[in-house]
Order: C-alpha cells, then sequence, then structure tokens
C-alpha cells in the first residue's frame, strides 16, 4: 500500500430496541458493557413485545424500523446491527433490505456455522425463554439460516420454568440474575443428560447470555449467544493487532468507554410522542 491513509474510526455495533424498558443485567444485548466495542441503542417507537413476537408490525412502526436502522448507519456509522430481541428474526429480510452492512437480528443467525461444526449425529441445544416460542417461526428460521430447528439435530428447551427467571421475562421485570443462574444451569445439565449427543449450546432468548459463562463451567461445551453473534460480525471489522497493517495504524482502538445510555435515548420529541412504554413507567411490556 502506498499513499497517505486516513485512520478508520473503530469499529461499533447498532442495536434496534424493542419499546420495552426494562432493567438490563450485564451480559444481556441491552447493558452496553456486555461488548468489546461501541455500541448504539435506537428505540423503535410502538415495535412492543407483544407485536414483535406475532411478527406482524403496522405501517407506521415498519417506517420507524426503517427510520431507525437508517439512522443507525447514517449518524452512528455502525458496522452491523441486532436486535434485543430474538423475535426480531421476523424482521431479518425487512432489515436487510434497508442496508448493506450485515443484519444479525438473531443469535439464531449462528446456527449453521455451528451445525456445519458437528457430525449429522451430533446435536445441539437450543435454549430458549419459552420452548413454543420458537415453533412458529420454523419456517422462517429455515428460510433465513438454511436449518429446520424441528430437525433431530436441534434440541430445544424452553427456560419458562426456571424460578427468578422465566415469570420475569415474561412480565418484562428485572431478572437476579444471581437467584437465577442455579435454575439456568440446572437446566442444561437436565437437557445435556437427556441429550448426551449434544455438543454445543445455542440460547436464543437476549436475556440468556449472562449465564453463558456458567453454562461453559457447568457442561465443559461451547456455548453461543446473542453477544457471541455481535462480536463475530463486528470482528470482521477489526484490526488485527498481531499481524497486518500495524505500521499504518489505520484503525483508531476501542476506548474501553460507552456513550451513556437511558431507555428513550436517540429519540426526537416527535418520536418519544408514539412510545407505549414511556421511560418514566418504569419496567413494561
Amino acid at each position: 500500500m502506498s499513499g497517505e491513509t486516513t485512520q478508520s474510526a473503530a469499529p461499533c455495533l447498532g442495536v434496534i430496541r424493542l419499546d420495552y424498558n426494562y432493567e438490563a443485567a450485564p451480559g444481556d444485548i441491552d447493558h452496553p458493557d456486555s461488548f468489546n466495542c461501541d455500541v448504539y441503542y435506537k428505540v423503535v417507537p410502538g415495535l412492543t413485545f407483544d407485536m414483535c413476537k406475532k411478527g406482524v408490525i403496522t405501517v407506521e412502526v415498519k417506517k420507524r424500523l426503517e427510520e431507525s436502522i437508517k439512522w443507525l448507519v447514517q449518524e452512528k456509522k455502525v458496522n452491523g446491527i441486532t436486535g434485543d430481541c430474538g423475535f426480531m428474526m421476523y424482521f431479518q429480510k425487512l432489515a436487510r433490505k434497508v442496508t448493506k452492512i450485515p443484519i444479525f437480528m438473531s443469535s439464531l443467525c449462528q446456527l449453521p456455522a455451528v451445525t456445519c461444526g458437528y457430525a449429522e449425529n451430533e446435536q445441539i441445544i437450543i435454549m430458549t425463554a419459552n420452548g413454543k416460542s420458537l415453533e412458529p417461526m420454523r419456517y422462517l428460521i429455515r428460510d433465513e439460516c438454511g436449518v429446520d430447528t424441528q430437525d433431530r439435530r436441534y434440541n430445544i428447551v424452553g427456560c419458562e420454568d426456571v424460578p427468578y427467571f422465566g415469570e420475569a421475562v415474561a412480565k418484562g421485570e428485572k431478572v437476579n440474575t444471581t437467584d437465577a443462574q442455579t435454575g439456568i444451569v440446572k437446566k442444561a445439565l437436565e437437557a445435556l443428560s437427556k441429550y448426551p449427543q449434544s455438543r454445543a449450546f445455542l440460547l436464543e432468548c437476549t436475556e440468556l447470555p449472562p449465564y453463558s459463562d456458567a453454562i461453559r463451567f457447568a457442561t465443559g461445551l461451547p456455548v453461543y449467544d446473542s453477544i457471541t453473534a455481535c462480536h463475530f460480525f463486528i470482528s470482521g471489522h477489526k484490526d488485527n493487532v498481531r499481524f497486518g497493517l500495524e505500521d499504518l495504524d489505520w484503525q483508531a482502538d476501542f476506548d474501553e468507554e460507552q456513550e451513556e445510555y437511558k431507555y428513550g435515548d436517540n429519540l426526537t420529541p416527535e418520536e418519544k410522542k408514539h412510545l407505549v412504554n414511556k421511560p418514566e413507567k418504569g419496567h413494561s411490556k
């Protein structure tokens, strides 16, 4: 390479948020310190959890979703976009039409790569907040990811009955991760005992990553979640400090400090008028 170069900004992530206000724990996708890069959030007014779960949005919310994606790309210059709810997989195709940067609205986007790493007789445990929640998404996941979650290779395990977790997530309340961890790990171990041919875990729910390390420690198996999905896609933009263009100092380093963010920030006064869950309301779905 020759000539003058301009230093690139450090890679950053964009997160589309539900119109859903709750206190996120470290490891949750809505907690900025969960990431090894800068992260910027944009709530889509009117995109409630119930609407997202059904996968059907109004014309107005669709427009706001598209505008939110454009804002993250044009204003924050993000290098990839994800969503803060696994059900946003319903909007994967729509989001891809808005921009040319990588879109990975669900941790399930990793499933093809994880599947490829194991033999046909080996299995993968998919943990989710509610076991029945993935059933209506079977064909969508097949079309978008190229895998059928009802294939014998995949065993879906719901955490709806896990104490301190299932009910809190369903109600949109803060999860006490310390209290919930024992039940989550127990659920993982029970699943591994039931499906001994399993070689990996994939956590579909964006509120499950706080327990990934505990599952790794207890089972000895790799765990993939919404955070590993984000890091995978963003890594494609990162300078490799061990070799490459180190002499050019071509990319700025992540300063390890996240921009301060509160639910509802980055919205215009007009956008805030359309929020179903106002910032002052606290936790609500």
